[in-house]
Order: structure tokens, then sequence, then C-alpha cells
């Protein structure tokens, strides 16, 4: 999500030869900083050979800040505690970015991935299908890495450009679990911005608002469900609340995230 309203390629917005020419740098600029995280070695967090990683959010070292040029207000991500439990806490204000984490993992080897998270409210008014609606309080972030042996023709020139230019592929697609703002949105819709992501309602409409939620997620099913294909093997976590398009506002909040083997 990059401008607001009609032009704000994110993480999942990937369709490169739809945006204007005046945009193309600003928007390949933003997807190679996001392809960074597939840099760094994969995680070793954890000691249980079944559990890849788990974050609690005692602190947001695991994380970096992503920020996107042409939206000025930033959400603010903090750690707080209660009775010994932290917690992130994402305010976001007419604002957007993002948390990205620093490691990647094999989806293959560890396809699941659980989470608690709670919101204060959703937004009024924000149609799931059009770019003037594409905000929510909390967006989980599953991003892919785009490997090129295994692309198609098309594919190949246009991350081709963006690697000329910047040196990094950007990511092959996205699956993108957010708190729906409406309570009848479709489960799964395709990204107003591109095809090459797809939005998972976990939760649907405020009646679950103010209330912790849990939530577990088998990543290969949902790929094939949302794609209709295998993803690629290299994967790794976002983390979003915006409000950009709407000018609305949001408190949200993330107890842990956690990876892990199938069986668990």
């Amino acid at each position: 999500m990059i401008e607001t309203s009609t032009n704000r390629p994110y993480i999942d917005e990937m369709s490169i030869f739809r945006l204007h020419p005046l945009s193309l740098c600003t928007f390949f600029a933003v997807l190679i900083a996001i392809a960074f995280m597939f840099l760094l070695p994969p995680s070793s967090h954890s000691q249980n050979t079944t559990i890849l990683f788990r974050e609690d959010f005692a602190s947001l070292g695991n994380w970096r800040p992503l920020y996107f040029p042409k939206i000025p207000k930033h959400t603010t991500y903090t750690i707080e505690a209660n009775e010994g439990n932290t917690f992130l806490v994402a305010q976001s204000t007419g604002s957007a970015s993002a948390l990205a984490y620093k490691e990647h993992f094999n989806i293959y080897e560890y396809p699941r991935a659980r989470w608690r998270w709670k919101i204060s409210n959703i937004y009024n008014n924000a149609p799931p299908q059009k770019k003037s609606g594409d905000d929510y309080p909390i967006r989980v972030y599953v991003v892919f890495k785009y490997d090129p042996e295994t692309a198609g023709v098309i594919d190949r020139v246009k991350y081709s450009v963006a690697r000329k230019l910047y040196g990094e592929y950007p990511p092959h697609s996205t699956l993108n679990y957010v708190w729906a703002n409406d309570d009848v949105q479709k489960t799964i819709i395709t990204s107003p911005y591109t095809d090459k992501a797809r939005l998972i309602a976990l939760q649907k409409g405020g009646e679950k608002a103010g209330t912790w939620q849990n939530e577990e997620i088998n990543i290969l099913k949902d790929y094939r469900a949302a794609f209709g294909a295998d993803p690629p093997p290299t994967a790794s976590l976002a983390i979003m609340s915006d409000s950009d398009n709407t000018g609305q506002s949001a408190v949200s909040y993330l107890d842990f995230i956690e990876v892990f083997k199938d069986g668990q």
C-alpha cells in the first residue's frame, strides 16, 4: 500500500504493469525492501523440532518496520505488558505501515501457524473489493519468495525488470489473513490491487471486537484453495494495521504468533 485511495501497492499489491509509469520506481522500491526479509538465514528460535518459532512480543527485535512512500502517517507498533504477559499493540489513525519478520521458513516443513488477536473496532463503509475499502484493523501476511526457475515467461520478464532496477526480486505472492470489516465478506477474495494476493477473512464484522480470538491456519491448504496451485517453498511473515484509505481509527493487539509442523 503506497498511495492513498487510488494507487497503493503493498506486500499484496504486485501487479507490476498495472501501475502508472510515474509510480513504478516507488512500487519496486517497496517490493525490494520486503524482499530483504529473505536474505537472512532460516529461523532457529525454538529447540522444539515441531515448533519452528513462537513470537511472544517481549520486544520488536525480530521485526523491522516497513514504511511506504507517499503515506506520511505511520501506524504505531508498541509492546505492552499485562500481568506478566506481553503483546503487540497496533494503533492506526488514517495511517499505514507494517512490521516484517526478519527471518524466513520452509512452508512445506512448517505449514501451520497460530496466533491470538483482538481489535477495538472495525471500519465502516469499507467495501473489501474496492481500493477505497482496502483497510483492515489487523492483518497477518504470509509472503512467498519468487523463484525464477519455476516462473512462467511473463512473470520472468516482469520480475527481471525489477531485479535489474533494484538487484533483488519482489515477492512471488501473498496470503493476507484479515479481520474483515464486513460480516458478509467472502472468506477468500482477490486483492483489489493484484491477483498475486488473496485476502482470507478469519473474523468478520464487529460482533467479537474487544475480545481475544484464537486463530489457527494451514498455509499450504489455504494457498491451494486461494490460488489453485502449490506455493513457493520459502516464506516469511508480516503484520499490518492500516486505515489510510478510510481515514478511520482502530487499536489492534497480537498476543503471540507461532509457526509449527503438522500434528501439533
